[in-house]
């Protein structure tokens, strides 16, 4: 997709487990990991710090765009990630999308959810509270 930014936008981190940019869904881009040894915690499923990877990336990845729109460009700070772990992610491709549930001038909450086959039904979610500085 020419509107989908390149997935090199990425911190190391995610480019390092596989995370790459699928598409854009509402103007937020939409992360995707395919399943692999990048991934794998015990055999077959995902391992929860890599579901968690994808989901703090997607989350982060969400609000620097609508920062970007916006002219903004602040260091992005975690003050509290929760994370909650809902199903185990099979060996499927995983996506995930954050969307911005509150955006001050000094602090943003962000929701993300992951999931494979159906998005209805989330393998894990996040809720991330994050200064930006």
């Amino acid at each position: 997709m020419a509107d989908t930014p390149p997935s090199d936008h990425l911190p190391a981190y995610a480019r390092s487990l596989g995370i790459a940019i699928d598409r854009l869904e509402n103007e937020l881009p939409v992360l995707t990991v395919d399943f692999g040894p990048n991934v794998e915690g015990r055999p077959g499923a995902f391992h929860g710090g890599a579901t968690a990877g994808l989901l703090e990336n997607a989350g982060y990845a969400a609000l620097r765009t609508v920062l970007l729109k916006e002219g903004r460009d602040p260091i992005l700070k975690p003050i509290n990630i929760t994370v909650q772990y809902l199903s185990a992610g099979k060996q499927k491709q995983t996506y995930a999308l954050g969307r911005i549930t509150r955006l001050g001038r000094r602090n943003a909450n962000v929701w993300v959810e992951a999931w494979q086959d159906n998005r209805e039904r989330p393998i894990a979610t996040a809720v991330m509270n994050i200064l930006m500085a």
